[in-house]
């Protein structure tokens, strides 16, 4: 990006002018109408999400650059559509912004979301600009999946094993030391970089769907129940089991966190993070034993079954370990939107 052009407003170029910036960030083919048409393959369904980011809320100038912002805002909408096993088509973006911003923050917010959606060959495929006093991102993605293997809250039978892929905590220990550079102190360099990548540049999962879909090959599909981790690993967990009208048993301690919590955070705190931090973009999923052995294998070290779903409707965290006492979990627990 030019220097010259760091100090630029949106209002010095107005709508057109930043539309005709940013459509360089999108498929000539595909843009330049009032929609966008997207083919999908036969016997496919329609998978479509939509997810919104505010200044202050999701993202700040504290902790997330613009790229980073992008990338997050990109990497959000992917985990919703491979939360329901669909591969992506193509995201729209709508942006509310101030006048006062600079074009370059804009310019950079689109380069991140293209670094992301590239790994996935996902395009842009449009959206929509207005003024607001507060920078929001709200983006659309449109996603295809085999009706058959589409994974649904609602879908956990009693004796399904819980299987949740990669890490939890990072994302939210990640935030904290954004946060609070002095904190961590005993922490290794790349241990801290580690952490914050988990927070600022999230990989949503879609790794996870061909394998799904390559061991769910069968003359009788079997129901996978599942949602991703954004809102935290224990509110999946709840969500599944209202959903399904079941309830579940959570072993702690085959949850995988950081290595880094032992020497930084105490018990209670890594807990904390672990079930409540949010924003790890993992899958939690529900499926028969057998399946999830083959799965978790599959994944190798990336993947853990944590749990079992049970008839009671209650989720109750365990410890074989005994380091910590049985506990019925909430959903009051845990991040809410409009509570103080």
């Amino acid at each position: 990006m030019k220097s010259d052009l760091s100090s630029l407003k949106i209002r010095d170029i107005g709508e057109q002018g930043l539309l005709e910036r940013l459509q360089r960030f999108c498929p000539p083919d595909v843009i330049g109408d009032d929609a966008a048409v997207l083919t999908t393959n036969p016997n496919q369904s329609l998978v479509v999400t939509t997810d919104m980011l505010v200044d202050g809320v999701h993202f700040s100038n504290v902790t997330t650059s613009p790229e980073d912002a992008g990338w997050r805002a990109a990497a959000a909408n992917l985990s919703d559509l491979a939360a329901m096993g669909a591969f992506p088509l193509g995201i729209t973006v709508g942006l509310g912004l101030p006048g006062d911003i600079s074009v370059n923050w804009v310019e950079r917010l689109y380069q991140g979301m293209t670094e992301c959606l590239q790994k996935y060959n996902v395009p842009i495929v449009g959206g929509d600009i207005v003024r607001s006093p507060i920078t929001t991102l709200a983006i659309t993605a449109f996603g295809q999946a085999t009706p058959d293997l589409i994974i649904r809250r609602s879908a956990a039978q009693v004796g399904d094993a819980i299987v949740v892929t990669g890490i939890h905590g990072a994302s939210r220990a990640g935030l904290e030391l954004l946060l609070h550079p002095e904190i961590g102190q005993n922490l290794k360099t790349e241990e801290k970089a580690a952490l914050i990548t988990a927070h600022q540049r999230p990989n949503p999962r879609l790794d996870v769907i061909p394998i799904l879909k390559e061991i769910l090959i069968s003359p009788c599909p079997i129901p996978i129940s599942g949602m991703d981790s954004s809102d935290g690993l224990a509110d999946a967990v709840l969500q599944i089991c209202r959903a399904s009208h079941v309830g579940a048993v959570i072993e702690y301690s085959q949850i995988t966190i950081p290595k880094a919590f032992e020497k930084w955070l105490t018990a209670e705190q890594a807990r904390e993070y672990t079930l409540y931090g949010g924003e790890d973009f993992e899958l939690v999923l529900c499926l028969p034993q057998y399946t999830a052995e083959t799965l978790v294998k599959q994944l190798s070290t990336d993947a853990a079954i944590i749990g079992t779903i049970t008839p009671d409707l209650t989720v109750l965290l365990h410890d074989q370990n005994q380091k910590i006492p049985d506990q019925i979990l909430s959903l009051n627990q845990g991040f809410k939107h409009f509570t103080k």
